[in-house]
């Protein structure tokens, strides 16, 4: 396995174009991708961008693929309970994963170790492996429990980031607001990007 590699799940939280452009941001930087996504993350993409994820892991694969014109064997999708998939296993699991969106479920159970389908698992081998999580969470307002359960994930290592993107950069369309957002996880990956302009300079975006 590269270093150039990322677990992204996908819950059910709204925020379906952050996921996407996400994914085809990391296709575009060559990065090797498994892709985890629950059931109810299906019937949000269903509803916020009338897209429909195939049910075998493989079709769902070759649909991203064909979507985002990734070459052969750079997405792989695993199923919630493929508990021999890499991203299962600290001796072969990424050292970056990022849960976008992050629903408060799934930050919940990630917060405790639940690890009851894979991406509670793979992102409880990230913690314990000492590897990089971002999770993208999406919600408010936010309640007592969900933010006990940020304080002890960013205790744990965990890099805290909620879809909340600012308006410094003059805005025009929706998808400048999820390229702030996208961008912002790009950097914390350490993954060049150029979608949005930083503090104090200017530039072109490219797009």
């Amino acid at each position: 396995m590269t270093t150039n590699t990322v677990t992204l799940a996908i819950t059910g939280a709204s925020g379906a174009p952050y996921a996407l452009r996400l994914l085809q941001i990391l296709v575009k930087a060559d990065y090797d991708i498994f892709v985890l996504i629950s059931s109810a993350a299906k019937v949000v993409f269903a509803t916020e961008e009338e897209v429909k994820i195939p049910s075998r892991p493989e079709d769902a694969a070759a649909f991203f693929s064909e979507r985002f014109g990734a070459r052969e064997g750079q997405i792989t999708v695993c199923g919630k309970e493929e508990w021999f998939s890499p991203v299962a296993s600290g001796s072969a699991a990424p050292k970056k994963m990022v849960v976008c969106p992050c629903s408060t479920g799934t930050l919940s159970a990630i917060s405790v170790g639940a690890s009851d389908n894979l991406i509670e698992r793979a992102a409880d081998v990230v913690l314990k492996e000492r590897g990089q999580l971002i999770l993208v969470t999406r919600e408010m307002p936010l309640s007592t429990i969900h933010l006990e359960n940020m304080l002890k994930l960013s205790q744990m290592g965990a890099t805290i980031m909620p879809a909340s993107p600012g308006f410094y950069h003059n805005p025009q369309k929706i998808s400048d607001l999820v390229d702030f957002v996208v961008a912002r996880v790009l950097d914390h990956l350490g993954i060049d990007q150029t979608l949005m302009m930083r503090w104090g300079y200017h530039h072109t975006n490219d797009k």
